[in-house]
């Protein structure tokens, strides 16, 4: 594995910021969905309005992501990132004082800036730590997403029944500006360089495809899956899907390398990371959502918001063991046994939800979700940097991360769509709704398997200098 460009002699002090940074974007991104009813409330707007509070999140980091990452290897990955965590602490800090719908999605859009953290984090890693301590660090960077995902899920009930939602963002943005201050003066600049220009014609496209994809994704369950809107949206990312390829095929400096993106251990590496998504944020909503239904339902507990998230602490306490665990193991017997054993776990906890939903099966699941999930988090990232030339950690990464959002975006609308065609009298969703979605995660999840097995698991050092799958020239 390529590393230790730098070597400054502190790698724990740069882990330990990148650390903090990565964790308040995965905290911006979690804190808001258990939310969104007080949101709609204290907002004076509709379900449909509020959605877009944490749709805008998202659609600004899919579009952001892969264009700072390759802005990191031209120009500086600390550089990049001081400007993205700025960012994320501007539209915190606004989203900490604003009272309106249309502001609170501006806030949040310029949150969304955020999800560069990651790949100019994997990057920053890469070109800085000694060569031994690259896949365990990345690990642990990379489950850094679910912890945090998991944990703000957690803290969302008692800050909104002790504070209020501004609190939401006060905390991240303090927690932010903090990141953004010790990664100004703490990180050293890479020396590493990608040489060339910004596509911007890319760019373009590759937005114009994401946000239409995502927006088809997010209306779905509003407007129908086989509505001409939805299926409109969908035709019209497939179409604008083909012209960035295309685009991109034919540029000197392309924002992304098609050639890398074929590569065998980015495009299996990938897939998995898609499924995976699907599998993670599916669980992170259908659980709070499953244990609050009131007891009248048949199967709900009736739990408050604050006692819904203490069903997903063994998640997240496990996923924080687990994630460095598995990067040790990316060290030793090679990233993709985590990978592997990861997708086989969260499988398993679909399994068990699917056929036990007792307090008990819930704290079982939730647990084998956090190790499956911190398994294969730390893996994902590990196999992508080691699949890439180092001037292409970025924005490889970073299209990664983008995969798993949209997995996850796809997991949580097909969910809810489910749900929403399974309801009882009193509007809540049946008990036969939630056994479908469940075992429908699990096989997702089984497919997620097969593509874990599909990654390649040797390495060979390649022409260009990176360390790739042996059958990575397919």
């Amino acid at each position: 594995m390529d590393g230790g460009a730098g070597h400054t002699g502190r790698p724990g002090v740069i882990l330990a910021v990148l650390a903090l940074a990565g964790g308040a974007y995965a905290l911006l991104q979690s804190l808001v969905v258990p939310a969104l009813p007080v949101l709609q409330h204290d907002l004076h707007t509709t379900t449909a309005g509020v959605a877009w509070v944490f749709t805008a999140y998202l659609l600004a980091a899919s579009v952001a992501t892969p264009i700072a990452g390759r802005l990191g290897d031209m120009f500086g990955k600390r550089l990049v990132l001081v400007i993205v965590l700025a960012g994320l602490a501007l539209g915190s800090l606004l989203a900490a004082v604003v009272t309106t719908l249309p502001l609170m999605i501006l806030a949040r859009s310029i949150q969304g800036v955020g999800g560069a953290i990651f790949p100019l984090a994997f990057g920053i890693v890469r070109d800085e730590f000694p060569p031994e301590r690259v896949a365990g660090a990345i690990a642990l960077i990379s489950g850094i997403l679910g912890i945090g995902g998991g944990l703000g899920i957690v803290l969302a009930g008692p800050i909104l029944e002790n504070l209020s939602y501004h609190w939401l963002f006060w905390i991240p943005f303090f927690v932010t500006l903090v990141s953004t201050v010790a990664t100004l003066f703490l990180i050293p600049e890479s020396p590493i360089r990608a040489p060339g220009d910004v596509h911007w014609l890319g760019a373009i496209l590759l937005s114009a495809w994401l946000i239409a994809l995502l927006l088809a994704i997010s209306e779905a369950p509003t407007w129908g899956w086989g509505s001409p809107k939805t299926l409109g949206l969908i035709g019209l990312a497939g179409v604008l899907a083909v012209a960035w390829v295309w685009a991109e095929k034919r540029s000197k400096h392309p924002l992304v390398d098609m050639e890398m993106m074929r590569l065998r251990g980015v495009w299996t590496t990938n897939l998995a990371a898609l499924l995976l998504g699907f599998g993670m944020y599916s669980a992170f909503i259908l659980i709070p959502q499953y244990v609050q239904a009131p007891k009248s339902t048949g199967y709900g507990f009736g739990a408050s918001v604050t006692e819904a998230g203490f069903f997903l602490i063994p998640s997240t306490i496990a996923m924080l063991i687990f994630s460095p665990i598995g990067g040790r193991l990316s060290g030793t017997v090679g990233s993709k046994v985590p990978l592997v054993a990861g997708s086989c776990v969260t499988l398993l906890s679909f399994v068990v939800l699917a056929v036990s939903r007792a307090p008990a099966g819930i704290y079982l699941a939730s647990a084998l979700l956090g190790i499956g999930v911190g398994f294969a988090f730390a893996a994902l990232a590990n196999l992508i940097v080691q699949a890439v030339r180092p001037d292409q950690t970025g924005v490889a990464s970073g299209m990664n991360t983008i995969v798993r959002t949209i997995g996850g975006a796809i997991g949580a609308e097909v969910a809810a769509s489910i749900l929403a065609a399974n309801v009882l009298a009193s509007g809540y969703p049946d008990k036969h709704g939630y056994t479908v979605t469940f075992a429908l995660c699990a096989a997702v999840m089984a497919v997620g398997v097969v593509a874990s097995l599909a990654v390649p698991g040797r390495r060979v050092r390649s022409r260009t200098g990176a360390q790739e799958p042996a059958t990575a020239r397919n």
